[in-house]
């Protein structure tokens, strides 16, 4: 039979003299069954603690200083997830859990973020109408040493989101910023669109007016870069009559929505066909929209009816003549002198100059 004993050592013991603060050491003994009589039996410590107070031997300040791990003090920009929770990285929740604060654009929405990881740190509403308000007070926090995350509703802050002035008041005033890497909607659409990923521009979402707007467009249809952009669904029928009027009916065209979300859709083709296929169609929920480059020939010389055409939309949007020809000549092989010689000649002078013309 095996026999075990455990006993309480006094804080006399040989074993305990190097201890300085008083404690209880308890041991186990046991004596194997074919050693019948043994005077030294085998002893293993099994723990320590104080008489007085069990956990006196952790110090308090481990606990704040393990909510802030490694972090620096500074203002943190981390990407959340744009529609499946699961995608946010570890070091992203690492960070959110160690912060002493979360600006978040929509404390509602990021509390249910929040909620599903279990982490408690308090929110503070920071968003478009009040960041004006709010920046003195954060930037004080952080110089005070604090460690302060922003997020927004979804997708990377800063990104047709708030956060990108914030970031350049910290960056002035000699306070880190750290990004913190995660989903973007752009990125995700268009590394699955087919479209070339060599060279893109992201345009986000274009202006409101209708003159600005237009001229936006014009400048895209002429880059042979991939155009990317946010529409809002009811903008959609709007943003594709527009579009398909400077870029033409044949430039190939990807509408993604609803990304890494249970209805997620890719649509492709032309920018004629998705007017047709979305005439009487709304998609719901978040759009990216991109269209292909303008594909450029060495000997491509644009004949004087297109040029004609695309002068004549941008004079009767209200743009004048000189910042028409500017535009045309952008994305045009043609000298811009020329070109402004056919616009004088079509349109009239309308108080522009040759002077204005290099």
């Amino acid at each position: 039979m095996l026999r075990m004993t455990v006993s309480r050592l006094t804080s006399t013991s040989p074993s305990a003299a190097t201890l300085s603060t008083p404690f209880s050491w308890w041991s186990i003994s046991y004596q194997p069954p074919f050693m019948k009589s043994v005077n030294n039996p085998r002893r293993f410590p099994l723990f320590f603690c104080s008489d007085s107070n069990p956990i006196s031997t952790i110090d308090s300040t481990q606990e704040s200083s393990s909510k802030q791990g490694n972090l620096k003090s500074g203002l943190y920009l981390v990407g959340t997830p744009i529609g499946n929770l699961e995608d946010i990285t570890l070091r992203a929740l690492r960070v959110l859990k160690s912060a002493d604060v979360i600006l978040a654009e929509d404390t509602r929405h990021s509390g249910k973020l929040l909620q599903h990881y279990s982490i408690k740190t308090p929110l503070l509403s920071y968003h478009k109408f009040n960041e004006a308000q709010r920046e003195q007070s954060i930037l004080k926090r952080l110089i005070d040493g604090e460690i302060i995350a922003l997020i927004s509703d979804a997708g990377t802050p800063g990104i047709s989101d708030p956060g990108s002035e914030l970031a350049k008041l910290c960056v002035e005033a000699n306070i880190s910023v750290i990004p913190i890497p995660g989903p973007c909607a752009f990125v995700a659409a268009l590394s699955a669109s087919g479209l070339s990923t060599d060279e893109f521009s992201f345009v986000g979402f274009l202006p409101k007016n209708a003159s600005a707007r237009r001229e936006r467009l014009m400048v895209s249809a002429n880059e042979a870069a991939t155009q990317i952009f946010y529409v809002p669904p009811h903008k959609l029928s709007q943003f594709l009559e527009e579009s398909s009027d400077i870029f033409g009916d044949l430039r190939r065209c990807v509408m993604a929505r609803e990304i890494t979300k249970m209805h997620e859709e890719f649509w492709r083709g032309t920018l004629g066909e998705a007017k047709s296929a979305f005439l009487d169609r709304q998609p719901k929920g978040e759009i990216t929209f991109l269209i292909e480059g303008k594909r450029f020939c060495e000997d491509e010389t644009p004949s004087e009816a297109q040029l004609e055409n695309e002068l004549g939309a941008l004079i009767s949007n209200g743009h004048s003549l000189s910042t028409a020809v500017k535009l045309v000549a952008a994305g045009s092989s043609m000298k811009r002198k020329t070109i402004y010689s056919l616009a004088l000649r079509k349109f009239g002078k309308q108080h522009d100059g040759l002077n204005d013309v290099d």
